[in-house]
C-alpha cells in the first residue's frame, strides 16, 4: 500500500508522472474490504458489488465539491460564437480567454439572458398556428396559396373547411413568390377538396402534434434534374453549381419524390446525392425542391446577445496584458454594476443544447474551460487524491451501514460524524494553501489602491 514499485529511472522514462499522489479505485475497494469488512470489524458482510457502487458513489461526489478540478480544454470560439461541452462535463470552475502573452482572463456569466428552449411559430394574435389563405378547386388536388410559405413542409397535416380529414401534404412548388401545395391521404394517393372555396381558412400541423418551430434557412432551388437516364435515384443535378450554393449537407429535402426524412448527405459541384433513393421514378424528372435547414431558427434572445457588441470592448489591443494603452483611457464610469465593469466578455450555457454561448466580441479568442467532472468518465480518472483517501472509506462505511437494516442508529451517526470530519480535513488538506504565498499577498493589504 503506497509503495514505489518502479526505480526512479523507470519512473522518468515512463509517463505516469505525479501518479504517486493519487490511489487507484480499485485499490481504494480492495483495501476496504480487506480491512473494514468481516468478523469482529466495523461491518461484518458486505458484498463487493455494493462497495464497488458506493466507492463510485464517493468519488463522484467528493469530485464536485472537495477535489481539485484538474481538467480543462482549450477551443478557439468560431464565428457562431457557440462551443460544445466537453464528453465528461458535469459543472465549470471558469471560463477565460488567453492574450498574447498567454495569460488567462476570466470572463463573466450573462446571468440576465439565456436561449429558449423553443421559438414556435405564432400568428399576428400570438396563437402558436401556421395558417395561410388558399383557394379550393373540388377538381383538383392542387391549392394555390396566397403567398410563399417556407415552412409548410411536405408531410404536414392540412386541416380546413372541405378538406378531408387525414390529408397530408404530398408535395409543394413555388412560383411568383406563391405556395403551391398537393394534397394526399395517408396512402399517398393524391386527394382534391369536397367543394370550391375561394380565401379558404387552412391550418398545417406537424404530424406528431408538435409545436412548429422554425427553421435556421430555407432554400427553394429550380431547375433541377433527377431521375433521368443513367441517373443514380438518389442523385440532383443543378445546371450551375452557384444555384446550389447555399445547399449544405445535412439539409431536409422536401418534395414529393423524396421520403419525408431524406437529407443531403454530399455536394459536389452541380450534384446533389441525398440519404434515401426516389419513390416514384414515373413521376416529373423536372423542376424545384426546397431544401431545409436541420438547424431550428435562432431565438430573438440569443440572436439579439450575439449581435451585440458591448460598449467596453471595442478595442482588442487594449486587453492584451503586455499593452498598457487601455489603463490610462479608463476615466471614471458612474453607476455601473461591478460584476460587468470589466472588458473581457460574457458566456452562458446552455444546458438543453449543451454548448457554450459567447458574446460577440470572443469570437476568434482562444477560450479555457476549466470544469468538474465525476471522475467516472474513464478507468484512468478513477482515482483517489491520497488526502481524501480516508474520506473515501469514511464515506464508504457510512454509505453502506446506513442502508442496511437492524443497525444501531448510534453507530449510523458516529460515522456520519467521522465522515464529515474526514471529508472536512480533505477540503483544507487539498486547498493547498502556502504560507509563504499568503504572505506574499498580505505584503500589500495596506497599499492605498485608486481608482
Amino acid at each position: 500500500m503506497g509503495l514505489i514499485n518502479q526505480t526512479a529511472q523507470s519512473y522518468y522514462d515512463g509517463n505516469d508522472y505525479g501518479g504517486y499522489q493519487f490511489v487507484s479505485l480499485t485499490d481504494i475497494i480492495n483495501q476496504f474490504m480487506l480491512i473494514y469488512v468481516g468478523e469482529d470489524k466495523i461491518i461484518p458482510k458486505a458484498k463487493r458489488l455494493d462497495v464497488a457502487f458506493h466507492a463510485q458513489r464517493a468519488l463522484a461526489e467528493l469530485s464536485f465539491d472537495t477535489f481539485k478540478s484538474c481538467k480543462a480544454q482549450e477551443f478557439l470560439v468560431p464565428a457562431s460564437l457557440q462551443m460544445i461541452l466537453p464528453q465528461d462535463y458535469v459543472n465549470y470552475t471558469k471560463i477565460s480567454w488567453v492574450d498574447s502573452a498567454g495569460i488567462k482572463h476570466l470572463m463573466y456569466p450573462a446571468s440576465k439572458t439565456s436561449n429558449p428552449s423553443s421559438n414556435p411559430l405564432q400568428d399576428s394574435d400570438g396563437d402558436f398556428t401556421l395558417q395561410a389563405i388558399g383557394t379550393l378547386d373540388e377538381n383538383s388536388e392542387d391549392i394555390v396559396l396566397d403567398a410563399e410559405y417556407k415552412d409548410i413542409l411536405v408531410g404536414m397535416i392540412i386541416k380546413g373547411p372541405y378538406i378531408p380529414i387525414n390529408t397530408f401534404i404530398g408535395a409543394t412548388s413555388n412560383s411568383s413568390s406563391i405556395t403551391t401545395i398537393t394534397l394526399h391521404d395517408d396512402s399517398g394517393n393524391t386527394v382534391n377538396p369536397d367543394e370550391s372555396l375561394t380565401n379558404a381558412t387552412l391550418t398545417f400541423e406537424n404530424i406528431d402534434g408538435s409545436l412548429i418551430l422554425p427553421q435556421k434557412s430555407s432554400h427553394i432551388v429550380e431547375t433541377l434534374t433527377w431521375a433521368a437516364s443513367g441517373y443514380p435515384d438518389n442523385k440532383i443535378t443543378a445546371n450551375a453549381a452557384a444555384d446550389i450554393a447555399d445547399i449544405e449537407v445535412g439539409m431536409l429535402v422536401s418534395h414529393d419524390v423524396f421520403d419525408v426524412g431524406t437529407v443531403v448527405t454530399n455536394i459536389d459541384g452541380t450534384t446533389i446525392i441525398v440519404s434515401n433513393d426516389l419513390n416514384d421514378t414515373t413521376a416529373v424528372t423536372t423542376g424545384e425542391i426546397t431544401f431545409i435547414s436541420p438547424d431550428l431558427k435562432d431565438t430573438d434572445a440569443w440572436a439579439a446577445y450575439k449581435a451585440n457588441e458591448p460598449s467596453e470592448n471595442n478595442v482588442n489591443d487594449y486587453q492584451d496584458y503586455q499593452n498598457d494603452i487601455y489603463w490610462p483611457n479608463i476615466g471614471e464610469r458612474y453607476g455601473l454594476d461591478p460584476q460587468h465593469s470589466q472588458i473581457n466578455g460574457s458566456f452562458y450555457i446552455d444546458c438543453i443544447s449543451g454548448k457554450i454561448h459567447f458574446s460577440s466580441n470572443a469570437s476568434g479568442k482562444t477560450v479555457i474551460l476549466d470544469y468538474i467532472s465525476d471522475s467516472l468518465g474513464t478507468d484512468g480518472e478513477m482515482q483517489v487524491h491520497k488526502f481524501a483517501e480516508e474520506a473515501m472509506y469514511k464515506w464508504i462505511s457510512h454509505a453502506i451501514l446506513s442502508g442496511k437494516a437492524n443497525v444501531p442508529e448510534y453507530q449510523v451517526n458516529r460515522l456520519k460524524k467521522e465522515r464529515f470530519a474526514a471529508i472536512r480535513t480533505a477540503k483544507l488538506r487539498l486547498s493547498n494553501l502556502k504560507i509563504e504565498e499568503l504572505t506574499q499577498i498580505l505584503r500589500g493589504k495596506s497599499k492605498q489602491i485608486k481608482h
